[in-house]
């Protein structure tokens, strides 16, 4: 057996046949570290990480998009194409698109941030082409639900100061995205979650209903800390920022998984 064949082994048995504790706790080191590298970045150059969260949406749904098709079948199933890597590929191209904007608002004092946005829809509608059909039904299911609970908490936010913040409402609501598409997939169609603590409670409670009061206590208990005990504005809002897109990336694969394969 060569070393070559040693080390894809290695990486088919421990990175791409389902989440386990093991590549779970690697992943969460990688995000660390890609955190670390954009909380310099953003730090050099100025930036508010918080006002890269709309401008960043298009990204998110090209890059969940690519995720939903590879779940069935339409793309080939790569590296490049599940997590981590396609992370690392719409990463990069949000990253470039920055310095794109960067580099337009310098000579045509056009905002960097509606170029990002942008050229992440454009690159978006253009994966989208390729979604042979779309059940709409299932679609609403997760969006009425969605809906119901973030209305609920924007009611709520008039009496809860920490969703006062309507960054930290847009959190919640993202995470509520992927507990909708989770317990509709799961519970009304047969899927399944993948990701092992989740997984787990799914199993004893063999409803994925709990994704609910999971995602709610965790990300409150999440943006409770960032907002009491970290000072720094830059790390506040850039922690914020992966959190949202934690959340909404998921959601929006999942839904779109769920509306494609039916």
């Amino acid at each position: 057996m060569t070393i070559e064949t040693i080390i894809l082994d290695f990486f088919q048995k421990y990175f791409f046949s389902g989440y386990t504790i093991f590549n779970t706790v690697i992943y969460g080191l990688i995000l660390a570290i890609f955190i670390f590298l954009i909380i310099k970045m953003f730090k050099h150059y100025d930036l508010n990480p918080t006002d890269l969260v709309f401008p960043l949406i298009p990204f998110i749904l090209l890059g969940s998009g690519i995720r939903a098709l590879v779940d069935n079948g339409i793309y080939p199933y790569s590296w490049f194409l599940i997590t981590p890597g396609i992370y690392f590929i719409i990463g990069g191209l949000a990253i470039l698109a920055i310095f794109i904007g960067f580099l337009i608002q310098k000579k045509l004092n056009f905002d960097y941030k509606y170029t990002i946005f942008i050229f992440g829809l454009v690159l978006a509608i253009v994966n989208f082409f390729n979604i042979p059909s779309i059940d709409f039904i299932a679609l609403l299911e997760v969006l009425l639900i969605w809906a119901i609970l973030t209305l609920i908490f924007a009611i709520s936010s008039k009496f809860w100061t920490l969703y006062k913040d309507k960054i930290n409402l847009s959190i919640l609501s993202a995470h509520l995205l992927d507990a909708s598409s989770t317990f509709i997939a799961v519970d009304f169609y047969g899927y399944w979650e993948q990701h092992v603590i989740p997984n787990s409670i799914y199993n004893f409670f063999e409803t994925a209903v709990t994704m609910f009061p999971l995602k709610i206590i965790v990300i409150t208990f999440l943006l409770y800390l960032v907002d009491k005990y970290i000072d720094d504005d830059l790390i506040s809002r850039t922690l914020k920022l992966a959190i949202f897109v934690l959340g909404l990336a998921p959601g929006i694969r999942n839904l779109l998984t769920l509306a494609i394969g039916i």
